[in-house]
């Protein structure tokens, strides 16, 4: 049976070392992107097997790829108990820009009880809270569940290699739960849990003019600009409702589940707090719809990046050669990656303009997810925050994208569950990334919970 006062002993005597292993963690540069830090997310694999040994995770091994490894373990106690695996991932997002961050962003720093550094909140902090969590475990042998651990090197950059590992290993990797830690709470006072992703589709696209650049004056109004016919072309893909341009986009939009509406009408007192947090003065959008709607249950489309031309000092009259945007598309159930590809590709192949050539790229993206309150797994992380935190987390979908949580999905036949300690405010992807102390403890308290009462409701 769980003790909590023991294990809310156990957290409180080894706090500080704790946070000290987790700092030690943070130091390690694991940016999986940039090929300098190569060494570095290899360093990060090893001292997380390295880690997880020295808890007492046993089979505990590292699996090379042609990108960045894949750390695995196990706890096996009873082969009649259900299974869970957790994912996490020890790969962070570059730093960039230094200028921003207050203390360097791999000289892990303690301020107002925070800890900042890049991947504090995602997903390293996280990440350590289940290791933590195990070491209490295994220190007063509870084990309602056994326990199977895959950690990798590239969910930043797409997972590219998992899964045809998780293909490869799907009977070592078998489980009846998938468990992650890589989403936020809505704040302390009101807990939630993560029971929709958004899917993602990512594109880039090129329209091409003239062979070369040419000088705007000689040729300017009757060659075709492609830096022009690219912003027109990025501005079409908006109507003025908000609502995306792509023809056929909404047609496999579901609707919210009927115990969605009543979480979705408490969201729209947040929709200040937004304004706050991003520093806008007022919310834009899809018409109709709350800014949590927009941002967790509607498809949206962001240009990420636009470039052409003279960007020098000074100026250079040009009509340039050609033009360059990078956009993605969010996904929402029950849209798919690959059909919303083709849209993509045959609204560009019609509203391309006269004289330029367009080319499209399709770089990554990956399927929207959506967990049903009824299931065991979201019933056993809502009663183990309840437990923690004393009242009744919110089923919360957010507009974020894991992509690899639905080839989990399909591959090992499992329902994952995300389970996440973060807030939106700990600046992930950004500088000053951040993660709570408080939050960091409260996970390590409410994991074992969990296993408690999904070994109850998966039997029910």
């Amino acid at each position: 049976m769980l003790n909590s006062v023991q294990l809310s002993n156990y957290i409180i005597t080894h706090k500080e070392r704790f946070l000290q292993e987790l700092i030690d963690f943070l130091r390690i540069p694991s940016v999986s992107t940039d090929p300098q830090y190569r060494e570095d997310v290899r360093e990060a694999a090893e001292w997380l097997a390295s880690h997880m040994k020295h808890i007492g995770i046993e089979n505990v091994s590292i699996h090379p790829t042609r990108g960045h490894p894949i750390v695995i373990g196990e706890k096996i106690v009873d082969p009649a108990l259900p299974t869970v695996l957790v994912y996490g991932h020890y790969d962070v997002q570059p730093p960039d820009p230094y200028d921003l961050w207050e203390s360097p962003p791999f000289q892990p720093v303690i301020r107002e009880e925070k800890i900042y550094a890049r991947g504090a909140a995602d997903d390293k902090g996280q990440l350590f809270i289940h290791l933590k969590a195990f070491e209490w475990m295994n220190s007063v042998r509870y084990f309602p569940c056994n326990i199977k651990f895959i950690f990798e090197g590239e969910e930043e950059i797409g997972s590219p290699h998992l899964p045809p590992f998780l293909t490869h290993h799907a009977e070592r990797l078998s489980c009846d739960a998938v468990l992650i830690s890589d989403t936020s709470l809505l704040s302390m006072e009101h807990p939630s849990v993560t029971i929709g992703l958004r899917g993602l589709s990512y594109f880039e696209v090129e329209f091409q003019g003239p062979t070369h650049d040419l000088h705007s004056g000689v040729y300017g109004g009757a060659v075709p600009n492609p830096a022009n016919a690219l912003a027109r072309f990025i501005a079409g893909l908006h109507a003025d409702n908000g609502r995306i341009t792509i023809e056929r986009l909404y047609d496999a939009v579901l609707p919210p589940e009927p115990e969605e509406f009543e979480v979705i009408e408490f969201m729209r007192r947040f929709d200040d707090r937004l304004k706050q947090e991003t520093g806008v003065r007022e919310l834009t959008g899809e018409k109709g719809y709350s800014a949590y709607e927009q941002t967790a249950l509607r498809p949206s489309l962001d240009v990420n990046g636009m470039w052409s031309g003279y960007q020098g000092e000074g100026s250079k009259t040009i009509i340039p050669a050609s033009a360059h945007a990078k956009f993605s598309i969010r996904l929402v159930p029950d849209q798919r990656t690959d059909e919303v590809n083709q849209l993509v590709k045959k609204h560009l192949e019609k509203h391309t303009p006269p004289g330029i050539k367009a080319t499209l790229k399709i770089l990554h993206g990956g399927d929207p997810y959506l967990l049903s309150v009824h299931s065991p797994e979201y019933r056993a992380a809502a009663a183990a925050i309840e437990d923690v935190f004393g009242k009744k987390p919110l089923p919360l979908r957010t507009g974020g994208s894991i992509p690899i949580v639905t080839h989990l999905r399909k591959t090992l036949d499992a329902q994952a569950v995300l389970l996440g300690f973060g807030l939106d405010s700990d600046a992930i992807h950004s500088p000053n990334e951040h993660f709570g102390i408080k939050n960091f403890l409260t996970g390590i308290e409410t994991i074992p919970h969990f296993y408690r009462h999904y070994a109850r409701f998966c039997c029910t």
